[in-house]
């Protein structure tokens, strides 16, 4: 079953509820997404270490074949 572009941020929402999020669909399917996070706690962290917070605020939605989300183009960042 494919996720919304609000479902997605609405789990975002639940670790980095100070973040700027916004989410677009790229294919128009429901099923291959990018997201740009821009959170605070972000700061000091690398690119892997900051992918890996998001990974984990999806709460397995993208795991294995059944995953809710097949495909996520993710830009992570700390604010300016």
């Amino acid at each position: 079953m494919a996720m919304s572009a609000q479902e997605i941020e609405d789990l975002l929402r639940e670790t980095f509820p100070e973040a700027k999020i916004s989410i677009t669909d790229l294919a128009g399917d429901g099923n291959h997404y990018a997201a740009e996070v821009i959170d605070e706690s972000f700061r000091g962290k690398n690119r892997v270490q900051q992918q890996r917070a998001v990974y984990a605020a999806l709460k397995g939605r993208m795991d294995g074949p059944a995953g809710e989300l097949h495909a996520l183009a993710l830009t992570t960042k700390a604010p300016d």
